[in-house]
């Protein structure tokens, strides 16, 4: 059998994975990547892309619910979970061919199969019962990661659902039980609550989004709960019991027990590093909780291996991902990139409403010490938000008090998930809080309250 050599195999066509070999193909390189099952990875096939699509359709159908309140009317609304599922997949595949595309344009070669290190620079691909073997002087380990399951309460698509189960949807839940208020967790309870199912959701911490900024969760809790999601905070789903109408939980807290029925339970929990069947550990590629040990620029400590995306850890985030596909490669290249500053990576959640974050939270500024100033601006002082009847939200900005620094840009209300790239930018060219208050924003926008959140921080803020 004989072994096709590369310059890089990429294991994994996600996007950290496709982006890398992209690039690298751009740079001259000789590319192969190497994927199990979908061209595009989770996120293309069953994550950030099918969920926005679903997402959409709520949206307008809760839009629709409102049409009186934008002097239009209605005969009957009503949805049909089929084909909204049909239109997320539809819009996948167009993008998963997208992806097939530019690897074909760029000269990409692709291997479909499992792939296993024989050593450091060489890997055997299984195609079935067919066997294939390449090298390269460098690898790259994309293969991402999957839903974590809670022990006694693994997937199995008819009570307990993972995202994958909730993204093939046959029916609407009547009480759903979401299990985890991370971005997932709050995305599909937005979802599913638009169209009509009792939603509770029940999360450890003490806060719901724990990783965002506690007084934008506070807000958003708010918001959540007046279109009508439960929560219940602190506490953890102890048992669940499988009964002839769905299933029983038993939800601990450490002031009661709540003792529920519900048809349908999705787990979102976190995720596991795909780092199973590579034969990892032969070449001494270290694995900690199921993802892969890297410093700043990817090494994994093993000679001209590297992993990216989300085997290799937190944020997990396709941008992040594929921010470090294209800094291996022009690393393997001998270029020079910068490693990528994790307060600069930009955080969104797509729910209704939705959140958007960028660098330090007031908690951690406190933490660290930090003098620094607040700037607040609501969605009601806004032009455009009224007119959209979009007026509840906040724009929250953070800024070095000596310095003029900005630390971190927290929102939440419609379309925070686009606004958040202008602070996003800020960050990377080092911007100060006097070069925010002099550029000038366009009238009406949403994007004005980037500007009055950096007055407010000092006092100046116009419309509020």
């Amino acid at each position: 059998m004989a072994t096709q050599n590369y310059d890089l195999i990429i294991i994994g066509s996600g996007p950290g994975g496709y982006v890398a070999a992209i690039r690298a193909a751009q740079l001259g390189m000789s590319v192969a990547v190497v994927e199990r099952e979908d061209i595009g990875g989770i996120c293309l096939n069953w994550g950030c892309i099918p969920t926005k699509s679903m997402l959409r359709s709520a949206e307008i159908y809760h839009l629709m619910e409102r049409a009186n309140e934008y002097g239009l009317s209605t005969q009957s609304i009503s949805y049909d979970i089929n084909k909204i599922i049909d239109r997320s997949k539809a819009v996948a595949k167009q993008l998963s061919n997208g992806v097939q595309h530019l690897l074909k344009k760029n000269k990409v070669t692709v291997f479909l199969g499992t792939a296993q290190f024989t050593g450091p620079n060489s890997l055997v691909i299984n195609d079935n019962n067919s066997k294939q073997e390449i090298s390269a002087a460098h690898v790259i380990i994309a293969t991402g990661a999957r839903a974590r399951d809670l022990p006694g309460m693994e997937a199995d698509g008819k009570l307990i659902w993972s995202y994958r189960h909730a993204l093939r949807a046959d029916r609407v839940p009547k009480k759903l039980l979401v299990i985890g208020s991370g971005a997932i967790g709050i995305e599909f309870a937005s979802f599913f609550n638009a169209l009509g199912s009792e939603t509770t959701v029940v999360e450890m911490m003490d806060s719901i989004l724990p990783v965002e900024d506690q007084e934008i969760s506070a807000f958003a809790k708010k918001r959540f709960e007046k279109l009508g999601i439960k929560f219940i905070e602190g506490a953890k789903v102890a048992e669940l019991t499988k009964t002839k109408a769905g299933g029983e939980a038993k939800i601990e807290s450490s002031t009661e027990t709540i003792v529920a029925t519900f048809d349908t339970v999705i787990s979102a929990v976190g995720i596991v590093g795909n780092v199973e069947g590579m034969n990892l550990d032969k070449i001494g590629v270290k694995v900690e909780r199921t993802h892969i040990k890297t410093d700043e620029y990817c090494r994994t400590g093993v000679s001209n291996v590297y992993a990216i995306g989300d085997v290799a850890g937190p944020p997990w985030l396709a941008h992040k991902a594929s921010h470090e596909g294209v800094m291996v490669a022009e690393l393997v290249a001998e270029s020079s990139p910068h490693p990528i500053q994790p307060t600069s990576i930009p955080g969104c959640t797509y729910s209704n409403p939705q959140i958007a974050s960028v660098g330090l939270t007031e908690e951690a500024c406190k933490e660290q010490g930090l003098d620094y100033s607040v700037g607040r601006f609501p969605f009601i002082g806004n032009g455009k938000a009224i007119a959209l009847g979009e007026p509840e939200g906040l724009m929250k900005t953070i800024f070095d008090k000596k310095t003029g620094e900005l630390l971190g840009a927290h929102m939440v209300g419609a379309e925070v998930t686009e606004l958040i790239q202008g602070f996003v930018i800020g960050k990377e060219l080092e911007t100060t809080e006097q070069e925010l208050m002099n550029t000038i924003f366009p009238h009406p926008t949403l994007s004005e309250m980037i500007h009055e959140s950096v007055l407010s921080a000092y006092g100046k803020a116009i419309h509020f």
